[in-house]
């Protein structure tokens, strides 16, 4: 029987889907790569003044392979009143890009909030925008091999993935909290064993 609480409770707990905003909150319209240019142009033009965010996503076993999103926000070229403010129009435009071709245009002279943006997609999920001013590694280190958003990454990235792991646990990669196991577990007793005999003498 259905919880007639409100917000409506499974198990105890709140349900979150009866809290969050509602989803539908944006138009979203997905675009050809080829077409992408031309349409966020034309977006702008009819009002679409703000680039909040841009982003990316990963699906490796898909064609194309990314996602990009461009998160556009419609601003009031007038005074506008309070209802106006309060339910702004939105716009979230998807792009698809091939793995093996993974460029796309900058938009960075549309909307200058582009500019760190694509530098991150770029970073993350080796996305190239074509004629941004200066597409280089923005968070991760500019030596770094990869790109560490995308799905088939390795866990302890490239260069240490390449070099074999410890056989004994280090403070550097053991979890905290983690219960001592195998020869840690003998180490430690051999370190309890010597402080207790430097106690007792």
């Amino acid at each position: 029987m259905p919880s007639t609480q409100n917000p409506p409770l499974i198990g105890g707990a709140i349900d979150p889907t009866a809290i969050r905003p509602l989803l539908d909150d944006a138009d979203v319209e997905r675009v050809e790569r080829s077409a992408l240019r031309g349409r966020l142009e034309a977006l702008k033009a009819e009002g679409f003044t703000m680039l909040l965010d841009l982003g990316a996503a990963d699906y490796p076993q898909r064609t194309p392979r990314f996602d990009v999103v461009y998160h556009l926000l419609a601003m009031p070229l007038r005074a506008a009143s309070v209802a106006e403010v309060g339910k702004p129009r939105r716009k979230r435009v998807l792009c698809g890009v091939p793995g093996d071709d993974a460029h796309l245009p900058s938009v960075s002279d549309l909307w200058p909030s582009a500019d760190w943006a694509e530098r991150e997609v770029f970073d993350l999920f080796g996305i190239v925008f074509d004629g941004h001013p200066d597409l280089r590694r923005i968070q991760m280190p500019h030596d770094w091999e990869g790109h560490p958003l995308r799905k088939d990454y390795p866990l302890r990235g490239p260069a240490r993935e390449r070099s074999p792991r410890p056989a004994f646990a280090l403070k550097s990669n053991v979890v905290a909290g983690t219960p001592p196991a195998g020869r840690t577990l003998e180490a430690l007793e051999e370190q309890v064993k010597r402080a207790r005999e430097e106690r007792s003498s």
